[in-house]
Order: structure tokens, then C-alpha cells, then sequence
């Protein structure tokens, strides 16, 4: 049996193989291996996923791609983590959620993969590895496209003023804000990202404004400009895409690429079912 894990901050999203028969699929909480001690980890999966998998003793291999896996160190307290908690298993390997995105989007050809969700990333992938990535640098210093820096750029037109007044009005009502709470969540709170990116439906909602279809379009040609055309042949092959942003505007993503000569390939909302179909295979 094969054990997949897609781990994000949020959520983890476990899919239990046999063969190519997808037999258990559970949800726990998320898990950033950069955040947390490795006994902390190890808990979490005792305390959330093991009571689901007491019934499968024959779990022989484990494929876990996370958040907050830069380096070999942390890589080796997730390892430790999961061996301390599935024993039997012969072969884990753990890597990054754009790896996970790589093989999902592409499969075992080369091509450009990318996350676009709360935060966005990128990487040249050759059918078999990450081989060049351009460093996302988190919202405030790149992340273009993301839920995070499009909720960024949506709240500081509001509170600048640079959208229609009804619209302005319109979003403060809707979710119960003014320029205090906005200063406040952003600066003094954590996650703020998350706050920025929760703006999605309400850019969804109004995509035909012009306004709003201006501010979702720079910001998509943003993140190919300073992303996806870095890398060498970038108008040969596919780009793919992973993430709800992606998957919502996916017709403004286009709009974005076209003029660059950029062609988009495959948009999917989530990695696990290409997942199941990369390892499966």
C-alpha cells in the first residue's frame, strides 16, 4: 500500500493506495514542518491520522509533500515523524508542496508548474525533478497572483479609494470592516496573510468590473513576468497550474499569458488526484 500526503499550513489531505485503487482518503489539520518540532509532529499524526489507519497494517511506502520543507534537516524530522508512527513502512519520502504540484500538473513530462492559492510559486520541472525555481519571497515581497497579495492590492485600493465608492462601500459592508480593523488585522495580528487572501469571492463576484478585472490581470502579469519568464524555453512549453486562485480566474489567467506568448496547460484545484495518478503509475 502507498500513503500520499499533501500538507499545507491548513490541512493535510492523506490518500491510502492499493495498487491503483484509492481505498482511504482522510483529512486532519495542517502541519508546517518549518513551524513545528519534530515531536510535535509525530503527536499530531498519532493523535489525528493513526486512529483512521488502524485497520491497514501493510502501508509499505510514504509520499508526503509539505509546507515548509527547505531543507534536509527538516526533511529528516518529518521522516522521523512518520517512521515513528508507521513503522512498517520500507520507503518515505518527503519533499515540497512544488514537487507535489510538479508531478501532479506534469506527470513524468517537462514543464512549468506553478502554485497559485494564498501564496504562489513557480519551477521549471524536467519530467523528473525541480531543476530552477524562482523564490516566491512570501506576500509582501513577491507572491504575485496569490489570494494574499490580490486581498493586499483589493484593501488598499478600498481604503485609497481608487475603486468605484459603491464597491468601496460595498466590501466594508460585506465583511464588516473599516480602515482600523483592516490596519489592525494586517499589522498587529498574525496570519495576515490569510485575512488578505479570504478577499477571493468578492473579486470573483465583481470580476467584470473593470476595476477589479484590471487589478486581477496586472497582478496575474506580474507573476509571469517576474516568475514564469525567468526560465529558459518558457514559451516552449505548457504552464500548469495548481491552486483555487488559479482555478477560479482561470479565464483572466489566460488573458495574462497570451500577450507574453506563455501557453497554459492544465488547471486543477488541488494535487492529490494527479498525485494518485503519478504514483499509482
Amino acid at each position: 500500500m502507498i500513503l500520499i500526503a499533501d500538507c499545507g499550513s491548513t490541512k493535510i489531505d492523506w490518500c491510502l493506495l492499493n495498487g491503483k485503487e484509492k481505498i482511504a482518503q482522510i483529512f486532519t489539520t495542517g502541519m508546517n514542518a518549518l513551524m513545528l518540532t519534530q515531536e510535535e509532529m509525530t503527536e499530531r499524526i498519532h493523535t489525528e491520522l493513526m486512529p483512521h489507519l488502524a485497520s491497514y497494517k501493510e502501508i509499505d511506502e510514504i509520499y508526503y509533500y509539505g509546507a515548509g520543507i527547505i531543507s534536509d534537516e527538516i526533511k529528516g524530522h518529518v521522516v522521523n515523524a512518520l517512521k515513528a508512527n508507521l513503522p512498517m513502512a520500507q520507503h518515505i519520502e518527503v519533499d515540497s508542496d512544488l514537487l507535489a504540484a510538479a508531478r501532479a500538473l506534469c506527470q513524468h513530462e517537462p514543464g512549468i508548474a506553478c502554485i497559485m492559492g494564498t501564496g504562489s510559486n513557480s519551477c521549471y520541472y524536467d519530467g523528473e525533478k525541480v531543476v530552477d525555481n524562482v523564490s516566491p519571497l512570501g506576500y509582501i515581497l513577491g507572491d504575485e497572483g496569490s489570494g494574499a497579495v490580490l486581498g493586499k492590492r483589493l484593501v488598499g485600493d478600498v481604503l485609497k479609494k481608487q475603486l468605484p465608492e459603491p464597491l468601496c462601500e460595498e466590501f466594508l459592508k460585506e465583511y464588516d470592516l473599516d480602515r482600523t480593523k483592516i490596519i489592525t488585522a494586517v499589522y498587529r495580528q498574525p496570519a495576515a496573510n490569510r485575512f488578505l487572501a479570504q478577499f477571493g469571492p468578492f473579486l470573483a463576484k465583481h470580476i467584470d468590473e473593470p476595476s477589479i478585472h484590471a487589478l486581477v490581470l496586472s497582478s496575474f502579469t506580474d507573476f509571469f513576468v517576474r516568475n514564469v519568464a525567468s526560465y529558459k524555453g518558457y514559451q516552449e512549453l505548457p504552464c500548469n497550474f495548481v491552486g483555487s486562485v488559479a482555478h477560479v480566474f482561470e479565464r483572466v489567467l489566460h488573458e495574462a499569458a497570451e500577450p507574453l506568448g506563455i501557453t497554459i496547460g492544465t488547471i486543477i484545484k488541488n494535487p492529490m488526484e494527479g498525485l494518485v495518478k503519478y504514483h499509482s503509475n
